[in-house]
């Protein structure tokens, strides 16, 4: 099986447990085969975390949950020294945290405080914890997908920017059409059922074998290879751009901005415009890809003024102005 064809069936198998969120599921993909983290935001029952540990399940990977709470020490996600002690020998040995782990479930990410989300940081963007002055490596497969409520504040500590931008994407999810939900309340349904007839003794239907992790590794090659033309790579560095000099594109777009997107929007924009554009079929960017992606790679980015916030302006809205200024040269 090629490596296209074991992430085609990995979209399948997560489109049957995930009815209606195919653009979340293209997003997932985008950050496993981009090699980044993802922050998942939507209302509660939205199937963020579902959607989550619907990938790490059909993936040949070790999967590990955090439960952000205002009470969690940092070395409950990172790991800690423990003394053991064997006869008259004791030493000290590093036990392994959550962290270390595939992929991670970071649920709830913004009911922590800073201390325990800066733990975070030196994982998502180096792979790697220190503790005690000693450094491990986490797997090669590595990627933090934290969940937050956009409506809950009392009891949440809101994301430092500086660990915002360590996100490669931030994905929304929104209600599913009626149609789709008339197919959730059906697939949940069914899992009920199934769930009662093991609790009685029936075998459960035979789980397919999860897509190995060399396609995602075969796949990431591909995708490094993909070409960019001169020209779009030029796009995706004057739409960074022009969130630093908004002034030049508009009068709304000078009340709007206030922090411009870093170098990291650069290059996230070009990480996914590629494996969107692998994802299509391609082995070139088009500048459409650069469009489809910009609004997640743009949204966690962006910082608006208060006149923007005043007058309800979303990332959303500026990013497409942004879009609807800038040419493509």
């Amino acid at each position: 099986m090629s490596a296209r064809e074991a992430v085609e069936d990995l979209r399948k198998r997560m489109g049957q447990a995930i009815i209606g969120q195919r653009d979340v599921i293209d997003r997932l993909l985008i950050g496993l085969l981009a090699n980044g983290n993802l922050l998942v935001e939507g209302l509660p029952g939205l199937a963020k975390t579902r959607a989550i540990k619907a990938l790490a399940k059909n993936l040949e990977a070790k999967f590990s949950r955090i439960q952000f709470t205002p009470d969690l020490l940092p070395s409950d996600v990172t790991g800690t020294e423990v003394l053991y002690k064997s006869g008259d020998e004791t030493e000290f040995r590093f036990d392994p945290g959550p962290i270390f782990a595939n992929i991670v479930l970071a649920d709830e990410i913004n009911r922590a405080p800073a201390k325990v989300q800066a733990a975070l940081l030196e994982a998502m963007e180096e792979r790697q914890v220190t503790v005690a002055g000693t450094t491990h490596k986490m797997e090669p497969l590595f990627m933090v997908m934290a969940t937050q409520n956009p409506i809950e504040q009392e009891g949440t500590y809101p994301l430092p920017e500086a660990q915002m931008d360590r996100f490669l994407m931030h994905v929304n999810i929104t209600y599913p059409p009626v149609e789709d939900e008339v197919q959730v309340i059906r697939l949940v349904r069914g899992e009920e059922i199934e769930a009662l007839s093991e609790q009685q003794g029936t075998a459960p239907p035979a789980a397919p074998t999860p897509i190995a992790q060399d396609a995602v590794f075969l796949a990431r090659r591909e995708i490094a290879a993909i070409h960019v033309a001169d020209a779009v790579e030029r796009y995706m560095a004057d739409l960074v751009n022009a969130t630093r000099i908004p002034a030049q594109f508009g009068d709304d777009l000078k009340r709007w901005i206030e922090v411009g997107a870093s170098p990291r929007a650069s290059l996230a924009l070009d990480r996914c415009s590629r494996t969107h554009a692998w994802l299509q079929g391609r082995d070139y960017v088009d500048p459409e890809d650069v469009r489809a992606i910009i609004p997640d790679v743009f949204r966690h980015r962006l910082g608006l003024s208060f006149e923007a916030q005043g007058e309800g302006v979303t990332p959303d809205q500026v990013t497409a102005e942004i879009v609807r200024q800038v040419a493509l040269t």
